[in-house]
């Protein structure tokens, strides 16, 4: 039997406790909880989650900001409802209720403030994007105007599509479609980043 405390201390990864991606300002405002119906099978994909995605980019560019991490389908289906920024349950791209048993994905909406930091004086989103697309196996990344704030998806399958609500808007890359920019191209996009993985934590 899980307690609410006993699940906010498992450790995801090297970088993140799950504990990390249960708030919900949504869930705080309307008294709403947030606590998952299955927490081994939301601990076992949010592990993939951080493994595969989080971790590599705390490692390159530092501490990694979680807007909105795990949503229980509750709490997602009431601010779906209540037009609170949360697409219905059952749509396809729907990454926050990692728990559901038939629909293998864990994902949050996070900012990387070193990045963001660029955005704010003009720099190009797509600059980011790219760079996540050769360097990460994600499903799937959706970019928004606020922070450059995205949503980064883990599936079993990592088809890499790419989407922005910040101009040029729509789809910058459907999953298992070649990209519109060559790879020489796309790397002098973000050829000043950090390296990859660069950071070494004691």
């Amino acid at each position: 039997m899980w307690s609410l405390e006993t699940l906010g201390r498992v450790r995801l990864s090297r970088h993140f406790f799950m504990r990390d991606f249960l708030y919900s300002e949504i869930g705080n405002y309307h008294q709403k909880q947030n606590i998952p119906d299955d927490p081994d099978l939301a601990i076992e994909r949010g592990r993939a989650f951080c493994e595969t995605l989080l971790d590599p980019l705390e490692e390159t560019f530092g501490r990694i900001a979680v807007r909105s991490g795990f949503r229980s389908a509750d709490l997602n289906r009431f601010g779906n409802e209540n037009k609170l920024n949360c697409a219905r349950n059952d749509y396809p791209l729907e990454c926050h209720i990692w728990d559901l048993p038939h629909v293998p994905v864990a994902g949050a909406s996070i900012v990387i403030p070193w990045f963001a930091d660029q955005y704010a004086e003009g720099r190009d989103w797509q600059d980011l994007a790219w760079w996540l697309y050769d360097h990460l196996t994600f499903a799937e990344a959706w970019f928004f105007p606020k922070l450059c704030a995205f949503n980064l998806a883990w599936r079993p399958d990592p088809q890499r599509r790419i989407d922005s609500y910040i101009a040029p808007k729509g789809t910058l890359i459907r999953g298992g479609h070649t990209p519109s920019e060559p790879l020489e191209r796309r790397a002098e996009r973000y050829a000043d980043f950090p390296p990859f993985r660069g950071i070494r934590y004691p």
